[in-house]
């Protein structure tokens, strides 16, 4: 399968292990992502989902060129390719749980689309990322050119989209297309399990809301927020606060 979930104490990661194509996707990648998500999902006891590679210095080359050149002519094949692309797309975007990308080396093409659709990116200093359709005569999915906008803004997302060039972590850093250069991602990883992780699902639809469009509270954002008050994580939380301690979230 070549993709695969390990789980590390309140961490799954999700583990792209195919070396000898740097990480390429196949078709069974594809579909098997939702699969992965849906159990690290349903797992209470994991926090946050991390995407990474089972090999140092790689993150994924983007979608297997290879198996594309094979099955283009294949209408069924295509079909299937696109859909499953789409649909994992759009499930780790919309993880309910807090999804990191940890890229240590190329990031490209479909890559760099499975990195945009996590909620963070944190680089090391030999990582690089681009999309590159535009190199192949091809275009770039709608919803995940739309992540890219809502990361680096329109002329940066064109920038990239046009030349197709490879950015190194510091230019990546410097428009907004990932958040840390390091080493790790386990430090950021940890601060973010430390805290509430009811806040953070709901923070995360919050944010998700607003870059679908939506601009002003509705009742059900009003009663979230008005609900979290009498909640056990708030409880917690000022008890951690009063007496100067660090809280112990459910």
């Amino acid at each position: 399968m070549s993709l695969r979930l390990e789980i590390d104490g309140a961490i799954a990661r999700i583990l792209i292990d195919r070396a000898d194509k740097r990480n390429a996707f196949h078709l069974e990648m594809w579909q098997a992502l939702p699969r992965l998500l849906d159990r690290a999902e349903a797992a209470p006891d994991i926090r946050l989902i991390m995407l990474q590679s089972a090999t140092e210095g790689m993150f994924c080359a983007g979608a297997d060129i290879g198996e594309l050149l094979t099955q283009h002519k294949d209408l069924a094949w295509l079909a299937a390719n696109q859909a499953a692309i789409n649909t994992a797309q759009y499930r780790l975007a919309r993880s309910p749980k807090p999804t990191i990308a940890f890229i240590d080396g190329d990031c490209v093409g479909g890559g760099c689309g499975l990195a945009i659709a996590c909620d963070m990116r944190v680089a090391t200093p030999r990582a690089r990322l681009g999309i590159t359709p535009a190199k192949l005569g091809l275009v770039y999915p709608l919803h995940d050119t739309k992540l890219l906008v809502d990361l680096v803004g329109p002329g940066q997302a064109k920038k990239m989209l046009f030349t197709g060039a490879l950015l190194p972590a510091d230019a990546a850093l410097a428009i907004g297309l990932i958040e840390e250069i390091a080493d790790s991602a386990d430090a950021l990883a940890a601060q973010i399990i430390a805290n509430s992780a009811h806040s953070c699902r709901e923070i995360k639809l919050f944010v998700r809301r607003i870059l679908e469009g939506q601009a002003q509270d509705d009742d059900a954002s009003l009663t979230i927020f008005a609900e979290a008050f009498a909640g056990a994580d708030f409880a917690e939380g000022v008890a951690a606060f009063t007496s100067k301690r660090k809280p112990q979230f459910p």
